[in-house]
């Protein structure tokens, strides 16, 4: 996965209570080639009119928006079945960030696992940021993970925020979990050697 220490973007904000994982990518995509990008299936059914033509008055689908790389959504989002299609679809699309009072709990984990970073916000301080995206497409909201503050457009200030220290790490150097267990190899021989030479019987 790429990097992330610090991104600046435009954000959209996509309404939606208890957004679950099926309206973020319907169970029927999930089977399709991740190598050639689940950006299309993205929202798919509930960014469509009844016709299945992309409806103009979706957020996503307005003028500008493909440019965003962070989404404010509603509480709970990612919540329902554990597919982490979900997050594909969200990386696949050039999305860095999410803002939300909360998430699905294994949609965050899943996130943090593929890059996506999720940035818990109080309430009120959300429903602030929807009304000015709302009113001003295309405002730019920077997202430090290094420094953990997201700096919100407007007059909306800057606010804190964490995520787990290993997944910080992690998602710091563009690292999965199993490279990043492999940066400690040395350290994992060095044990492995000290154990058996305690133990020598666990060499047998």
């Amino acid at each position: 996965m790429k990097p992330f220490t610090r991104v600046t973007a435009p954000a959209v904000f996509v309404p939606g209570l208890n957004c679950d994982t099926d309206q973020i990518i319907p169970g029927r995509f999930i089977k399709a080639d991740r190598a050639e990008g689940y950006d299309k299936f993205l929202f798919h059914d509930i960014r469509r009119d009844a016709a299945g033509e992309l409806d103009p008055d979706f957020p996503l689908n307005r003028p500008g928006a493909e440019a965003a790389k962070i989404l404010l959504v509603e509480d709970n989002f990612g919540c329902g079945s554990s597919r982490e299609g979900a997050v594909y679809a969200l990386a696949d699309a050039g999305i860095r960030a999410l803002i939300a009072p909360g998430f699905g709990d294994i949609f965050h984990s899943n996130a943090l696992k593929n890059g996506l970073v999720p940035v818990r916000l109080p309430p009120e301080t959300c429903a602030a940021l929807a009304d000015h995206l709302t009113d001003n497409p295309g405002a730019v909201i920077t997202v430090d993970l290094e420094a953990g503050l997201v700096t919100l457009p407007g007059n909306l200030g800057s606010h804190d925020f964490s995520i787990p220290a290993f997944s910080r790490e992690a998602i710091l150097k563009g690292l999965d979990e199993i490279e990043m267990t492999m940066t400690h190899m040395d350290e994992i021989r060095a044990f492995e050697t000290a154990r058996i030479a305690a133990n020598p019987w666990l060499g047998r």
